[in-house]
C-alpha cells in the first residue's frame, strides 16, 4: 500500500524516515561494492519496468492505493534485498517528486514498506524456500509473503496514525462507519 501525504503525522513520519535511512544508505553501500558496468543496465531496466507497473494505482479506499511492488523480484536477481531497497527508494523518489504520487513526508514509511520490508522478507523467504520447491515456486512465496507482510505493517502504521480504525485498516471488507 502506498501512504500518501497526510495520513501520518509528521512526527511519525520522521520516524519513519529515521529507519528506513541506514538501510537507503547501505543499499548505497551495496551499489557502490557490487555494481559495475554489466550490472546498472539491468538495474535500470527492472526499476523502469517496476516503476512503469507502480504506475498503475489499485484504489484501496480511504484515499491509500495498492501497488505491484517488485523488491523481491530486484533482490533475487543481484542476489541481494539491498537491490530491491535501492530501486524502490529510487522509484518512490521519482513517484513522489516528479508525480506527487504516493507522498514526500510519507515517503520514509513508503520506502519501509516497499523497499525494506517486502525486498527483505521476500528475498529471505525466496532462498528458504527455493531448494525445497523450486525457483519459480519460491519467488512467488517470497513476492506473496513480502507484500503481505508490508501491507499488514502499512495497516498498522495509518492505524497508529489514528488515521482510521483497526478494522477498516485490516479489512478492506470492514464495514466504513
Amino acid at each position: 500500500m502506498h501512504i500518501p501525504d497526510s495520513f501520518i503525522p509528521l512526527t511519525q513520519a520522521i520516524v519513519y524516515w529515521l529507519i528506513a535511512l541506514p538501510f537507503i544508505i547501505m543499499s548505497m553501500k551495496w551499489a557502490k561494492n557490487e555494481l559495475d558496468e554489466m550490472k546498472v543496465p539491468v538495474l535500470a531496466a527492472l526499476a523502469a519496468g517496476i516503476f512503469a507497473i507502480q504506475a498503475m494505482n489499485i484504489p484501496i479506499g480511504m484515499g491509500t492505493s495498492g501497488h505491484m511492488v517488485g523488491a523481491t523480484l530486484v533482490a533475487i536477481v543481484f542476489g541481494s534485498p539491498w537491490a530491491g531497497v535501492l530501486v524502490l527508494t529510487l522509484v518512490l523518489l521519482v513517484q513522489g517528486f516528479a508525480f506527487g504520487d504516493g507522498g514526500i513526508t510519507t515517503m520514509g514509511a513508503n520506502i519501509l514498506n516497499m523497499g525494506i520490508i517486502s525486498g527483505f522478507v521476500g528475498y529471505y523467504t525466496y532462498v528458504a524456500l527455493r531448494k525445497s520447491t523450486g525457483t519459480s515456486i519460491a519467488a512467488f512465496g517470497g513476492a506473496w509473503l513480502g507484500l503481505f507482510i508490508s501491507a499488514i505493517v502499512c495497516a498498522i502504521q495509518i492505524w497508529i496514525a489514528g488515521t482510521f480504525p483497526w478494522s477498516q485498516a485490516s479489512s478492506p471488507w470492514a464495514p466504513i462507519t
